[in-house]
């Protein structure tokens, strides 16, 4: 069985939850704001519908986050 081209499409609920953080801190961290602080921004769809993620974006984002933080 093939794996599928797209990749799961999260809320800013789902990332929250699957990442053990507040609601409000995924909102921070997609602020402009918070884009500009974070040397490694958060990857983000912003739809007609509201803030989206792309699981397999949020996975290559946590992994270029830990070998920064190693480098540091």
């Amino acid at each position: 069985m093939s794996e599928s081209p797209y990749s799961e499409i999260l809320t800013v609920e789902d990332l929250a939850s699957w990442l053990k953080i507040s609601k409000r801190s995924v909102y921070e961290m997609t602020r402009e704001r918070g884009q500009q602080r974070h040397e490694i921004p958060l990857p983000i769809l912003r739809l007609p519908v509201g803030l989206r993620f792309r699981r397999s974006d949020i996975e290559a984002w946590l992994n270029r986050c830990a070998v920064a933080g190693r480098v540091q």
